[in-house]
């Protein structure tokens, strides 16, 4: 996966609290594992007026002007501004990949749920908890203000507002260190390649007859 060290990004206030992973990837979709190709039908319930089908092609579908994703202050967006409980319902890794798919490489919320925030990290995703008075105020800044950046420095683990407030945050160092290098846990395996190799060399030299 791709390496977070520092981001700059536009920033999409999503305004509403406990969205579940139904409503961030709906089930019809989940048939495919290739991690691609969710990004059109992230939030698909709310981006268009019309229900949608696996392969279908959403340059066509009629779209929800009041979605704020089909806003064009918000396009590129690449930090997902949004309440608490996010991520919660039945569990699926196919939410965090539709997240990335789209663009979206941070979210910032005052808490997930256990095993979407697990999933987040596990893809690339840096998901930052904030305090409530914190959530807050972000979104009356992002709304405020079109074209509303933030910067967020995960070394320092800081969030920089325009006006130059930090905001720290907490994160695992051991999650913070598979980010900044990019390891997933295929990477995380293939640091010790040598290793794995010379097991297996060992093993097919005492035990031959298992690899007849």
């Amino acid at each position: 996966m791709d390496k977070f060290v520092r981001l700059e990004g536009l920033v999409a206030p999503l305004d509403r609290a406990n969205v579940d992973t139904d409503a961030i990837i709906p089930k019809q979709f989940l048939k495919s594992i290739k991690r691609s190709g969710f990004g059109p039908n992230l939030f698909d319930e709310w981006r268009y007026m019309d229900i949608g089908q696996p392969g279908e092609d959403c340059t066509k579908r009629p779209r929800n002007p009041d979605f704020l994703l089909n806003q064009s202050r918000y396009q590129g967006a690449q930090i997902l501004l949004t309440r608490k409980n996010f991520g919660c319902g039945s569990s699926r890794e196919h939410a965090p990949w539709a997240l990335l798919d789209f663009g979206f490489k941070a979210i910032l919320a005052e808490s997930y749920a256990d095993i979407f925030f697990n999933n987040c990290f596990k893809n690339g995703i840096l998901p930052i908890v904030l305090t409530a008075e914190e959530i807050d105020v972000l979104f009356a800044q992002a709304l405020a203000a079109p074209g509303y950046t933030l910067i967020i420095d995960l070394e320092k683990q800081v969030v920089v507002r325009p006006d130059g407030k930090s905001l720290s945050f907490a994160v695992d160092a051991f999650r913070k260190e598979c980010l900044i290098n990019g390891w997933d846990d295929i990477g995380l395996t293939l640091r010790h390649a040598e290793k794995i190799h010379a097991f297996e060399e060992q093993r097919r030299a005492e035990q031959p007859w298992l690899f007849a």
